[in-house]
C-alpha cells in the first residue's frame, strides 16, 4: 500500500513539475515577445526610468498630469514649485520630488520627439 502510495506522489510532483516548467517557459517567451515589441523607445524609457530614479507613472502622479503636454507639465511644475517653497512654509523635499518629476517627464518628452524624428526620416510622406 505504501509503496502506491509513493508512486502517485512520485507521479503527482512529475505532472506538476512539467506543467511548471511548460508555464516559465510561456511566460518567458511572452517577456520576450513583449520586450522586442517595445523595441527601442521603451529601452530608453527604462534607462530614464533607471537614471532618474523616478517612473514615468510617479512623474505624472506627482505633477498631476494624466497625458504629457508640455505646456501642461509647465503650468503644474510651476505652481507646485511655487506652493512648496521654504519661504512660505513649504517642504523642501517635496519641491526636489516636483523637479525631478519635471526632469523625467521632459526626458520622456525628449524620447518621444527623437522617436517621431526618427520614423518620419525612415518614412518620409512622398
Amino acid at each position: 500500500m505504501a509503496k502506491y502510495l509513493a508512486q502517485i506522489v512520485v507521479m503527482g510532483v512529475q505532472v506538476v513539475g512539467r506543467a511548471f516548467a511548460r508555464a516559465l517557459q510561456q511566460e518567458y517567451a511572452a517577456s520576450q515577445a513583449a520586450a522586442r515589441a517595445r523595441g527601442r523607445t521603451g529601452q530608453q524609457s527604462a534607462a530614464a526610468s533607471s537614471i532618474s530614479g523616478m517612473s514615468l507613472q510617479e512623474a505624472q502622479q506627482i505633477l498631476n498630469l494624466s497625458t504629457l503636454s508640455p505646456e501642461e507639465i509647465q503650468k503644474n511644475y510651476e505652481h507646485l514649485f511655487k506652493v512648496n517653497e521654504k519661504s512660505v512654509g513649504g517642504s523642501f523635499y517635496l519641491q526636489s520630488k516636483v523637479v525631478r518629476a519635471k526632469e523625467r517627464l521632459d526626458e520622456e518628452l525628449n524620447i518621444q520627439n527623437q522617436e517621431k524624428n526618427q520614423q518620419s526620416q525612415q518614412n518620409p510622406e512622398t
